[in-house]
């Protein structure tokens, strides 16, 4: 079996910052530029991915825990949820923007909207990921 080098885990340690930052850039910047929710949220499971692949064994089981991962997706479905039935709410759709003032959307509505979708996609993600991970290093009985 591989062992990781010192040289792998301070390398994804040190790019997984920066990595997570350009996650949080594809999340807000989204309703202006090319990028939004989903895109910015599976960035964000690589950014929380690349310490879990390249550290050492032994540091493994901090970073594989799974229940920061399942309160990021809970909040993200009740985040999404909520604005889904503030949209009932307002005009009778789902999702619709609650304050319909002109016919296109406010920024803001979809700020909140790309946010719901990143924290949800990104926790969902990381969490599937990790688990495979997990799944994969674990020594097989046959």
């Amino acid at each position: 079996m591989r062992t990781k080098t010192d040289m792998l885990d301070v390398a994804s340690r040190k790019l997984s910052p920066y990595i997570l930052l350009f996650g949080c850039y594809l999340i807000s910047y989204g309703h202006l530029s090319p990028g939004g929710g989903f895109q910015g949220g599976v960035v964000l499971a690589s950014g929380l991915i690349l310490p879990a692949l390249g550290c050492r064994s032994e540091r493994r089981e901090d970073l594989l825990s799974n229940f920061a991962l399942s309160v990021g997706e809970t909040a993200g479905f009740v985040l999404l949820f909520l604005i889904g039935v503030s949209g009932i709410a307002a005009t009778g759709y789902f999702l619709a923007d609650p304050f319909p003032e002109t016919a296109r959307p406010h920024a803001w509505f979809i700020f909140f909207m790309n946010l719901a979708i990143g924290l949800k996609v990104g926790a969902g993600i990381g969490l599937l990921s990790l688990l495979i991970i997990r799944e994969s290093l674990e020594p097989s009985d046959g």
